[in-house]
């Protein structure tokens, strides 16, 4: 093999990989935390209400949309091999009629009136149940594209969604997304189950943080001993199969206490370290919770509740300015 030859392999290998790249178009969403609302669409426009969720069926793996990797604004995205058992939570924005019938990351052309989503990193396509978790609501929606960029939010919504969410006036709000496997059947429920089925049990409070985030806290150097102000916690309960949960969207649960997580750690020496740093900075109550899963102890230090969105941001931007790039919202 020449030497021209073998510089070409690389260098296409290179050239496929940014065009692959090319395919998920940095796109800002429409509710940025410092700009106006969008407009709501003008009629005639299908009634929120009327138009079904997302029905989970198995799909192949979009051509475009998916490659290893991806740069946008200076920050690298690493697209998941799969979205199976995927959690996370944090703040959902949406975006309308800017970018209505425009060709998203998959290739497909935005639906403002479809039941579909934005996601950084999940495949694409994926099925998620988003749960609005300051009024309890859900949809399923499914993903077709790549964002938000802007801010900490995690989802990009469509209008329909948003609106079934109750977030339009808003514009943003605190949710959860957990993926649907559509191999997993729903199951079958009568009329007589549902009369006597026992209230769902609340989502499980492990950390949430996607894949190759990093535990925050580790070097805070240790201010003078205090007493530990651990709060006991029962033990979390097991979270409900994502396919139960997608048979259950018309239900609105209560609303639990929000809290922004600011680290986790097995020493509970090492937790209240970080609480003890982060007290007095003018972010609100910051307390260390003792939770026990699967048998194995750990330590979380959070902060709140946080009662809106404003609230959420205004922590985790002073956190940022502490030095603490991962924290993210949570259950009680």
């Amino acid at each position: 093999m020449n030497a021209g030859r073998a510089l070409a392999a690389p260098l296409g290998l290179i050239f496929v990989v940014a065009l692959a790249a090319c395919s998920s178009t940095p796109r800002q969403p429409e509710v940025p935390a410092s700009l106006p609302r969008p407009a709501v669409p003008a009629a005639p426009a299908p009634a929120p209400d009327g138009v079904p969720d997302a029905v989970p069926r198995v799909e192949p793996r979009a051509r475009n949309g998916n490659p290893p990797f991806y740069d946008v604004f200076g920050k690298r995205y690493y697209v998941l091999s799969s979205g199976v058992g995927y959690l996370e939570r944090g703040v959902a924005s949406w975006y309308g009629p800017g970018f209505h019938k425009v060709r998203t990351s998959s290739g497909e052309p935005y639906d403002m009136y479809g039941m579909t989503a934005a996601h950084r990193t999940l495949p694409l396509p994926a099925y998620v149940k988003v749960t609005n978790l300051q009024n309890g609501r859900s949809v399923v929606v499914r993903v077709n594209d790549r964002g938000p960029f802007v801010g900490n939010r995690i989802i990009d919504l469509s209008y329909t969604a948003a609106a079934k969410l109750d977030m339009l006036r808003n514009g943003t709000a605190m949710v959860e997304i957990r993926t649907i496997d559509p191999m997993v059947p729903p199951p079958v429920i009568t009329a007589s189950a549902l009369s006597t089925a026992p209230t769902a049990p609340s989502a499980p409070t492990a950390p949430t943080v996607p894949i190759g985030s990093t535990v925050v806290g580790a070097a805070v150097s240790p201010p003078p001993a205090a007493p530990l102000t651990i709060v006991p916690a029962a033990e979390a309960a097991p979270a409900a199969s994502p396919a139960v949960a997608a048979t259950a969207t018309a239900i609105a649960a209560p609303a639990p206490a929000l809290f922004v997580q600011a680290g986790a750690f097995a020493d509970p020496a090492n937790a209240e370290r970080l609480a003890q740093r982060l007290r007095g900075g003018n972010l609100g109550k910051v307390f260390v919770r003792d939770d026990q899963i699967a048998g194995r102890r750990m330590y979380r230090v959070r902060i709140g509740p946080v009662p809106d969105v404003a609230e959420f941001d205004r922590v985790v931007a002073a956190l940022e300015q502490a030095g603490i790039s991962d924290a993210h919202l949570a259950l009680d």
